[in-house]
This record gives structure tokens, sequence and C-alpha cells, in this order.
């Protein structure tokens, strides 16, 4: 659907909004709103969350869009000792403060609650409608997000937000944009939902087929016999197992060791290489062992680093990376650091084998997650793995690699989709509240 373009424009000032509708006006957010923080009950008193019946909501609260849930309730002593405020069904949220993407993030109330002091509340005045100025402050949201120092720690604050950009727009194109935009997004969002499940279907096929084929054996159409006879294993992840295949506890798969983390001053630049110098592996290198890390000065290991010579298994042993359930093969001595764990894997096994029966087992059911996860030896050691014959092992794993690489490529092929209906999404939005395409004529079905 092409839309036109309004018939007059005016540069509005602002280098991202560029040239606006000739009747529109740019003002600042302060001169069209309220603004105001919050604040958090004290966390050390129980008193003041325990049955409460006043909702609160902290800076995660962003990611709803719509606010229809509470992050927690508190007390009313709780509220009258603290600097938390009221926020009115209807008006805006933004983040001031948070991990990853959430500052700068603004969501509407569907509910009255009060806020912790890492969100401002926005309030517009009349005539500046509170949908029409949530779009706009989406549409801002770099923007925005650069005026507290982009991806740094930085936070926002209300002087920052009080010199957002605002156009003030007449209220009947307000509703208008606010109708448009509800619907267009609307229909993308349910696309980019079912294109995520999707994705998450071929994620769970991706698992069963691994499962599967490490506990079962390779189908027919493989190449071996159909329908070996079974034999219980007596290990509950493997249920039965063809008859001909053994099981074998991980301490008699390979040995398990650790490493002793190279310092920054260890790690060289690709001018500074050397005869010797070795590949460093960290937990985020888990899908690119692949000669693209980078390399270890040979001081490292001069003070205790140590490199295995051979291919390696290695998976992470702490920490929420446990859940992720990624496991990689180093085939060259490599260092890595102690968030890792190596796995030199005896000759009885074939290494890629194993890695898919690690995932098939997978490392968050092995680990101890009571307090902070972690996977070491007393895990590995004692858990149950099958054993076919080697040449057996080989198969499976070039099956494995095949068929894992065509839903990979298919995953990959779905999440370009939903990144290219997202920039769509987000280019709607930048064009409508800025002017760049006239939306009153379509505003309603």
């Amino acid at each position: 659907m092409k839309l036109p373009a309004y018939p007059r424009y005016k540069p509005s000032g602002v280098e991202w909004l560029g040239d606006v509708p000739e009747h529109w006006v740019q003002i600042a957010l302060r001169r069209t709103s309220t603004r105001y923080a919050g604040g958090t009950p004290d966390r050390s008193n129980d008193s003041y969350w325990d049955e409460g019946t006043i909702p609160w909501i902290n800076s995660g609260a962003v990611n709803q869009g719509l606010i229809t849930e509470p992050s927690a309730f508190i007390t009313e002593e709780a509220y009258r000792n603290s600097s938390a405020r009221w926020v009115a069904k209807g008006a805006l949220v933004m983040a001031l403060a948070g991990q990853g993407k959430t500052k700068g993030m603004v969501a509407q109330t569907g509910i009255s609650t009060t806020c912790n002091q890492s969100m401002a509340s926005i309030c517009p005045a009349p005539p500046m409608q509170a949908r029409y100025m949530y779009w706009l402050l989406v549409g801002q949201y770099e923007h925005i997000r650069n005026m507290a120092g982009g991806e740094a720690r930085d936070g926002l604050n209300l002087e920052i937000l009080g010199s957002i950009p605002c156009l003030k727009v007449p209220p009947a194109e307000q509703r208008a944009i606010a109708a448009f935009l509800d619907r267009e997004t609307g229909r993308v969002d349910r696309l980019v939902a079912k294109k995520r499940e999707l994705i998450e279907r071929l994620k769970e096929k991706r698992t069963a087929l691994i499962s599967r084929t490490v506990t079962r054996g390779l189908p027919p159409a493989a190449g071996l016999p159909a329908n070996p006879p079974l034999k219980p294993s007596g290990t509950e992840w493997l249920g039965d197992i063809p008859e001909h295949w053994e099981v074998k506890k991980g301490r008699y798969v390979g040995i398990l060791f650790g490493s002793v983390a190279p310092t920054e001053d260890e790690l060289i630049e690709d001018d500074s290489v050397q005869d010797g110098d070795l590949p460093f592996a960290k937990v985020d290198d888990l899908n690119a062992i692949d000669g693209s890390l980078k390399l270890v000065s040979t001081n490292a290991r001069a003070r205790g680093c140590r490199a295995r010579k051979g291919s390696l298994l290695l998976f992470p042993k702490r920490g929420a990376a446990i859940f992720t359930n990624k496991v990689a093969i180093a085939d060259q001595p490599v260092l890595f650091d102690s968030n890792l764990m190596g796995w030199q894997i005896n000759s009885t096994f074939a290494i890629k084998f194993v890695a898919y029966c690690l995932i098939a087992r997978r490392l968050d059911d092995l680990a101890d997650v009571s307090t902070v996860p972690q996977i070491n030896n007393k895990h590995i050691y004692p858990a149950a793995f099958p054993r076919p014959p080697l040449p057996e092992q080989a198969a499976i794993a070039t099956y494995l690699d095949l068929e894992t690489a065509k839903l990979d490529a298919l995953v990959a092929k779905v999440e370009e989709a939903v990144e290219r209906l997202q920039e769509c999404r987000t280019a709607l939005i930048t064009a409508a509240v800025t002017g760049k395409i006239d939306v009153r004529e379509v505003a309603t079905p």
C-alpha cells in the first residue's frame, strides 16, 4: 500500500525529524506534558511487600507495551514511606534506565499503578493525546537513547525527557495517526508472532531429531538396517537403545579439565602474531570455534594456562550460559577462560557424536542450578552416554550435521524475515509520526 505525502512541508529544526507537514509545530516535550519519577519502598522491609494491595511497576514493565499487570504489590505503609508515585491509567511511562534495550522504551498504562525511580510517568497535556504521543516516542526510541549515551550505562532523567522533540499536530490527525499505527503494527506483530512460533517449532524439531538419533540410531534411509532390536539402557534419558550399543559413564568418555584465563594484556593483536601463539575461546565464542578466535601470547602458557593437543569439546561450566546448551569443538590446541570446561575425548568415541549426546542430554539437566548454575566432573563423570560402534558414531554425526544444517538454514531464513518485518514496522512508525506519509484517509479500514 503506497500512501500519499502531505502537500507542503517545512524544516522541523530537528535533524532526525527532517521536514514535517507545514501546519505541524515542533515543540519540546516539557511544553506538552507533565513528567515525574517514582520510587521503590525499602526492599529489606518485608512488611512493605507482603500482602500489598497497591500495584507497583519496575522498568521491565515497559516490555508489555500496554501495561496490564503490575510487577509487584506494595502496602499502604510502603507507599507513604517511599517516593513511589501514582500513574494514572492511560498515561505513558518510560524506562530511564535498565539492562539491554529497556532504557528509552515507552509503554502505556492499562491500569492505575505506582512506579519505581527508574521510570518516568509522562502525562500529556491537552490537546496532546496519549496514544499519539506513545507512537511519537516509540518512533524516536534510538534518538532518545542517544540523548543519554546510547548503549552506555548512562541513564535518562526528567530534564532529558523534557527536551525530547514533539510535534504539535491537530487532534483529528493525532487520532488518525494513532489508529493507523495501532492497526498496521498489530498486523505486523501478529505475523511476527506466527513466524516466531515457527522458529520455536523448528528448534524443537532439531532437538528432537538429535535426541532420537543419538539414542535410537540412524533411520533406515541413512543406510543402516531398519528397526534394530532394542534393549533397556538402564538410564532414563536414553530409554531403550539398539541391542549392539553400549552405555558408558562420562569418566570413560574422556578427561575433563579447566583452564587459567589469560589476562587482557596477554591477548595479542593480529599484527603481533608469532609462531606458537594459540587461540583463546570464551563463552561467547561457542558458535565460533572456527579460526576466528583471538590469539594469546606464549607468556600466558608460561604462567599456567593449559592447552591440550588434539580435539577438545568445550561447554559452559557456570552461569546462565549453561541454559543455552551450546557446545563447540576445537580441533587444534586452544586456551579457554575459566567459565568453560574442556573435555578431551578418548579414542573409542567420535568427538562430534559426544557433542550431540551432550546437547541431547542437556547441560542444564546435568548441572547444579540451585544457586549459581555450575557443572563439573561430579556431574559429567557419573552421567551415562551411549557408545555405538565407532563407525556408526561417525555416521550418526555426519547425518546430524546434514539434517541440523537444513533446519538451521530454515530458522535463519525465518529470522531474516522477522528482522525485515521489524525494520518495516519501525520505518512505518517513523514515517507516520513525522508526517512523511499522510494516513488521514486510511486511518480506519
